[in-house]
This record gives C-alpha cells, structure tokens and sequence, in this order.
C-alpha cells in the first residue's frame, strides 16, 4: 500500500482493475485506491504477472503493507485473503516509491535511508522512551514528527495499554445501544474520508486550543461589486466566497502571523498562501486548495473553484490538490447558517467561518437604512495565535471587504 497523501496512513482497495494471472506492465493502472482524500488509481510499478491479490475490496490496509504480488508468473497463485484487515494504529512509514512486493526485511531498508523530519523535542522524547523516531508516521507540516506522533507510537507498542481510540469507540457503541435499544437504528459504515476526517478533527480540538473571534462585516458594497464584475466580465459567474478567498489572500499577506503551523516547540511563518476552500460531498467532507491565491485574480480563483469542487464531488481531485494548505475557509452562507465555528483543519492555526449576509438596520448620517451584513468567525489554535492577532487580522479583513477595490487592487 503506498503513501498517495500526505496525511494518508492506511488505505482501502476500491476496486481491483486487473485479476490474478493477468500481464501487467509498469505504469499500467491496476487498482482504484481511497485515500483520506480521494479515490485513486494505482499504477504498477514493474512489469509482470499479477500473481496474487492479497488484498480484498473494502479492506483497510497499512501503508507498507502488502496488497498484491507481481511476479514472473512461476510464483503461487493466491486469491484475495483478508490477511491485512487488522490495521495497527501506527503505520509503518514507506514512502509510494515502495515496490509492489517487498519484504519486510527490504521495508526496514527503506526506513533506514529516509530521511525523518523531526523537532528536537520530538527527538529527546524517543530517545527517552526508546521509540525509534525513523518508523513514526509524521502528522505535521510536510510530514515532520512531532511530540504528539511520538507519544501515540510509544502507546501502540504490544506492551502499552490499548489503543484509547478504539476503547472510545467500543465505548460509544455500547452506549449507544443501551439508548436506542436492539433494532431500534440502523448502523451506516464510514466511508474512509469520514473516518480519517473524524479522527483529525477529534485529534484538532483536544490537541489545539481553540478560542473564536467573530466580526460583522457589511457587505452592500461588495454585493455590488460583484455584480458589476459579472455584468463586464465573460469568464463565469464570480461568487461571494470567490471574493472572501482574495481578500482573505490579501490579508494574510498584509499580515502573515495568522499564515503559521504550531511545530511543538517553534512556529512555522508560511512563506506562500494556499487557501482551502471546505467542500461537503456524499463521501465526506473535503478541503480543494487554492495556491498562491494572493497571486491570482478573482477570476482566476473562481474558475478553479468551481473546477475543484466539482472534481471534488466527483471524486477526480488528485491528492496534491488537497494538500498543503495554510488557512481554510469554510462558507454554510448558502444554507442560511448566518453564524457557527468551524474545526481548525490541521496543522494549520486558524480557520474562517463565513455565514449568510442578511439585511439589518444600522444608522448612517442619523438616518436608518437597510445593510447587508455578514459575521464571520476565526477559530484560532491559541498555542500559535493571541487574541490580539487574531481581532487585528479580523479588522484588516473587513476594512478589505468593505473597501471592495482594495482586494483587487
């Protein structure tokens, strides 16, 4: 099983395109795999015979671990087994360069000449608790090993206690047959993004603290504005969340201190601004990003967003469309939520919650007029971002909203 994210540690085989004793050649595709992102296709990664499948349909597998054999064709033929169904919380770490087949004694190879990212106090707490840092999966920024991968390596040894993700869950399903009783529900299986996305999110508000900033924004103008570039522009229709997302880029380039990633014992300042725009789809939700998108003009920006979502809801979105991001966006405006807080999407340190515009009555010269007004609130890692930091990049916000020419200007 490769690494097909960055985030990805186990994945499932959605669908075997080549049977057992079938030629294959490399670069060929032979399976559809699902990641915690998307559903992706596997290529071989050498020519051959297809001599076993060891992985069945559904099944959830560890990276590193096996999936199939290719061989010369002289090999055993084996059919699909569920060998591979119990996957170990930590996964060893293999890179998708991986081969096809590979023993385990050539999997302990290739950990020895990768290269790990680590903070220092990640290292110390290996060496302290004999864990050794090359074989921990790294869930921060760019793959690097934090405190906290460490610690859950340490707890997944045979000798530590049991896993406390999974005593949660046998907990809730207990309890939850005890409320509605034998019968009385019916029990729908994740699909593998809700399930990674459930543990990250979980894994995002007990690790982060988080702590909310919201600020109303009046948006008549920028409503106006929108409409004037629609009405001149032929390059498809310009959404309101197309402009949140260019001045949200503007922003944060005015300001960088809300563009970092807490690192355990330092911070990481974000030299470029990838926005990911939060999409819901029937598998889960999914987060397309928008690159550079200080650089690119509103139009560009919404082309590619509606491009990506579409893919998204499609499942086609490669993973590297959905990877590294480092501020989010998250818009329920058009399910007339005027007001929420969203779950920061780690290892970023914020993420920005838009509501729908409503009209409201405020004063202007001592008159009463009607305003279209719209809240948004920032959800804030505090380990990273101060409440000071966070009400100022509000405040550069919405003078940006307000001012619409200032976002492409």
């Amino acid at each position: 099983m490769p690494r097909l994210s960055d985030t990805m540690e186990d994945g499932v085989v959605s669908v075997w395109l080549k049977k057992v004793g079938d030629q294959i050649t490399r670069g060929e595709i032979v399976a559809e795999i699902e990641t915690d992102k998307a559903l992706m296709e596997l290529e071989a990664y050498e020519d051959g015979i297809l001599e076993s499948i060891l992985a069945e349909p559904g099944v959830r597998v560890a990276i590193g671990e096996p999936i199939a054999t290719v061989g010369d064709g002289t090999g055993s033929v084996a059919a699909p087994t569920n060998a591979n169904s119990a996957v170990p919380t930590v996964a060893p770490t293999v890179e998708a360069t991986a081969p096809a087949v590979a023993s385990q004694d050539s999997h302990a190879d290739l950990r020895r000449t990768r290269v790990v990212k680590s903070s220092p106090l990640a290292r110390k707490i290996a060496r302290e608790r004999q864990v050794d840092i090359d074989t921990v999966v790294g869930t921060g920024p760019g793959g690097r090993v934090t405190k906290r991968d460490v610690e859950a390596a340490h707890s997944s040894e045979p000798d530590a206690p049991a896993d406390t993700r999974e005593l949660s869950r046998a907990a809730s399903a207990v309890a939850v047959q005890q409320v509605a009783g034998s019968g009385d529900y019916e029990e729908v299986a994740l699909t593998n993004i809700q399930r990674v996305s459930a543990t990250r999110l979980t894994e995002s508000k007990q690790q982060a603290p988080h702590f909310y900033v919201t600020s109303a924004i009046d948006v008549t103008d920028l409503f106006a504005f929108r409409a004037q570039i629609n009405a001149t522009l032929d390059v498809g229709k310009v959404s309101v969340n197309d402009l949140l997302v260019k001045a949200v880029a503007v922003a944060l380039r005015q300001d960088g201190s809300i563009n970092v990633s807490f690192a355990g014992d330092s911070l990481l300042r974000h030299r470029q601004i990838h926005i990911g725009v939060a999409v819901a789809t029937p598998m889960g939700l999914l987060v397309p990003v928008i690159r550079d998108a200080d650089r690119k003009s509103v139009s560009e920006i919404a082309t590619e967003s509606r491009d990506k979502a579409t893919r998204a809801r499609d499942r086609k979105l490669r993973a590297e469309e959905m990877s590294g991001g480092t501020f989010t966006i998250s818009n329920l405006g058009m399910f007339g939520i005027e007001q929420f807080t969203a779950v920061i999407n780690s290892p970023e340190s914020a993420i920005l919650a838009v509501g729908a515009a409503a009209d409201e009555l405020r004063l202007d010269n001592d008159e009463v007029v009607a305003r279209k007004i719209l809240r948004v609130t920032l959800s804030a890692d505090h380990r990273a971002i101060d409440g000071a930091l966070a009400a100022q990049f509000l405040a550069t916000l919405k003078e940006l909203v307000e001012n619409p020419l200032r976002i492409v200007a």
